[in-house]
């Protein structure tokens, strides 16, 4: 994780308070609130080992296919148009059926061809995931926080996003404002970077960070349990979007929950967004934020966008 290497794994928990007592944890939490946090003995900065990766054969099943996602779409413009929700990021998840012991070999692919800020690996008993995640959850250096939403995506050389993507990333950095208000000091939470974009393999995205300054003695349960799920992948109002994502779509499970480590009063947690996570089977999820300006038929191409590059490198027919 960002050049940390943790091995001499010590114990798991599924109680985020475990995260006070200042040792090394990796953290992944499911969509759905799941929390899994793994304790290491030895962290040193080294480079992740490499290993190599047999591409996968065979074809991609997806939990919506075209005309079924497609249709999600439309139904949450319905609900938009009904005053529901603004708001919802769509996924659907695709699997293959896969015999390989771990993933390893997969994230030393995925670190050569497809480098991405928050890219992360993680492999403890019952649980693989290699993730190429672009976007951070939540930074934290002592007292001072930041989250960096990602919203607006398109193919490389896009100069300039156009109003859907615009006016829906400052939907989510208004909807970040005000989760990071019930954690921080009054008045502390700002903006300072708006609509930036950023070029990344494959992608260019529409970023903005929003920072803040820590309550006083706040826990770590306290900030997990009222920033999760991420505003960028469920929508605004989170509750309303959060609903409408339970009704439509089966668990999502890692995906689209946090991804990182917490040390003390530090951490990097990003969000689990393009990863490849092993149990039965690989799977892999993708999705697109909704909007009232969605046109259906792109909002699925976005989400073959995000998936195309890193199946590339997986193995297997989209």
């Amino acid at each position: 994780m960002n050049g940390r290497l943790a091995t001499g794994l010590s114990q798991i928990s599924h109680d985020p308070n475990s995260l006070d007592d200042g040792g090394f944890w990796a953290v992944t939490t499911t969509f759905e609130g799941g929390f899994t946090a793994a304790r290491f003995d030895h962290v040193v900065e080294a480079n992740f080992p490499a290993s190599s990766w047999q591409k996968i054969d065979g074809t991609w099943e997806s939990s919506l296919d075209q005309e079924k996602y497609i249709a999600y779409v439309q139904h949450i413009q319905q609900l938009i148009g009904q005053g529901w929700v603004y708001q919802v990021n769509a996924c659907r998840e695709i699997s293959i059926e896969s015999n390989v012991e771990n993933l390893r070999g997969l994230f030393s692919e995925i670190l050569k061809n497809n480098p991405a800020p928050w890219a992360s690996y993680l492999e403890i008993p019952g649980l693989n995931i290699a993730s190429a995640s672009p976007e951070l959850f939540l930074k934290r250096t002592g007292n001072r926080i930041r989250t960096s939403p990602i919203k607006g995506t398109a193919p490389v050389g896009t100069i300039d996003f156009g109003f859907k993507d615009r006016a829906e990333n400052v939907m989510i950095v208004d909807l970040m404002r005000n989760d990071l208000g019930q954690i921080c000091k009054s008045g502390s939470v700002t903006v300072p970077r708006l609509l930036a974009t950023e070029n990344h393999p494959g992608l260019v995205h529409l970023v903005s960070d929003i920072e803040g300054e820590l309550q006083d003695e706040i826990s770590w349960a306290q900030i997990i349990e009222l920033l999760t799920p991420p505003g960028s992948i469920s929508g605004a109002p989170k509750s309303s979007a959060v609903s409408v994502i339970r009704e439509n779509e089966k668990a999502r499970g890692p995906y689209c929950g946090a991804l990182g480590w917490v040390q003390g009063d530090k951490c990097e947690l990003s969000v689990a967004i393009r990863i490849f996570y092993k149990n039965d089977k690989l799977r892999f999820g993708t999705g697109a934020g909704i909007t009232w300006a969605s046109e259906p038929a792109a909002e699925w191409e976005e989400t073959q966008l995000k998936a195309r590059k890193l199946i590339s490198i997986s193995g297997g027919e989209l």
